[in-house]
């Protein structure tokens, strides 16, 4: 695509995101009305008082600022850090099929979350846990690739595996009636959670410097997605760049994971979708990735809050999305 029409596509994207974040703010149990909203946002409660003098409007600002904004940044954010991770990851492996769970970070994470859980922590340091987890998930991973003679990628793929066995130890663990369903409810992702925090401030930080950095290092993905070879022919050092890489991604999902939970799909789905509008280049790749991911889980989270009687877990509409999208890709892949 043209640097013209990717800048355009860009603009595109961001102005449907932001749109579409401030439409949210309105919806939920309790409908706002849109002309409230940046009143509240800026502490006019003489003016919201004066307009709506129905509303309460320390209420209001406290459901906009401190429930539904956070939320809504939460879902944009986790969906940036997964899609631009899977984008990135598709490119280093080579493989189309290749999701940010391929080396456990996301089994690392869930399994600190919900050992947070069962120990009857508070939610941030339960965040905090999953957040440490999906770091260790990954060097375990990568561990294992080093020490261990034979296929390094099979050794990096067990260690993601041994973290998903210890959820379904920690689950059978669990009590039934007390831990049990709010485990089960973590491990189907959602933002039901989010509180406007400190360390909530914290993790999107992280997102944004690591996303930040992904992005930089576009160059670099365009070289690994030509091979070994032919990277170390440009002079590139294979071996340290994708470690640096990897630990960029492992450092994004961690911390969507420790925000929203196990949602899957998304880190599959979207670059997919990115790479039918812009190309496979990954200068233009992982920016809209990004935007698209954030746009697409934004819209999922606002389903899911509006859409039921009752909130259900995100994970759901991710994996009803994502099942038959999967299907659809392997068929072409198979195809090529």
């Amino acid at each position: 695509m043209s640097k013209r029409k990717y800048y355009f596509t860009i603009a595109g994207l961001s102005a449907i995101l932001i749109v579409g974040a401030y439409i949210s703010i309105h919806y939920g149990s309790i409908r706002i009305p849109i002309s409230v909203t940046l009143h509240a946002l800026c502490n006019n409660t003489q003016q919201l008082a004066e307009q709506f003098p129905d509303l309460d409007p320390d209420s209001l600002i406290a459901i906009i600022k401190d429930l539904r904004l956070p939320r809504i940044l939460a879902a944009i954010f986790c969906g940036f850090a997964l899609s631009v991770s899977g984008a990135a990851y598709q490119s280093m492996f080579r493989n189309p099929l290749v999701s940010p769970d391929l080396l456990g970070v996301l089994a690392g994470s869930s399994f600190g979350a919900l050992f947070g859980l069962l120990l009857g922590l508070p939610i941030e340091q339960t965040q905090i846990t999953a957040f440490i987890f999906g770091i260790i998930a990954v060097l375990l991973a990568m561990g294992l690739s080093v020490f261990f003679p034979g296929n390094k990628l099979v050794m990096v793929i067990l260690g993601g595996i041994f973290f998903s066995s210890l959820v379904s130890v920690l689950k059978y663990l669990a009590d039934a009636k007390d831990k049990l369903p709010s485990l089960t409810f973590w491990l189907m992702g959602g933002f039901s959670n989010i509180q406007n925090t400190i360390s909530f401030n914290l993790y999107l930080i992280i997102i944004i410097i690591f996303s930040f950095l992904l992005i930089m290092s576009s160059n670099y993905l365009n070289l690994l997605s030509m091979g070994d070879e032919e990277a170390q022919s440009l002079g590139i050092n294979v071996s340290l760049t994708r470690k640096i890489i990897i630990c960029i991604t492992t450092a994004l999902c961690a911390t969507s994971v420790a925000l929203g939970g196990m949602i899957s799909w998304v880190g599959l789905v979207i670059p997919h979708i990115a790479r039918m509008i812009v190309g496979p280049d990954n200068r233009q790749l992982l920016l809209t990735s990004g935007l698209i991911g954030g746009i697409y889980l934004l819209f999922v989270d606002d389903i899911c809050r509006c859409a039921f009687g009752t909130e259900i877990p995100i994970g759901v509409i991710t994996s009803l999305i994502g099942i038959p999208f999967f299907v659809f890709v392997s068929y072409k892949t198979s195809r090529l």
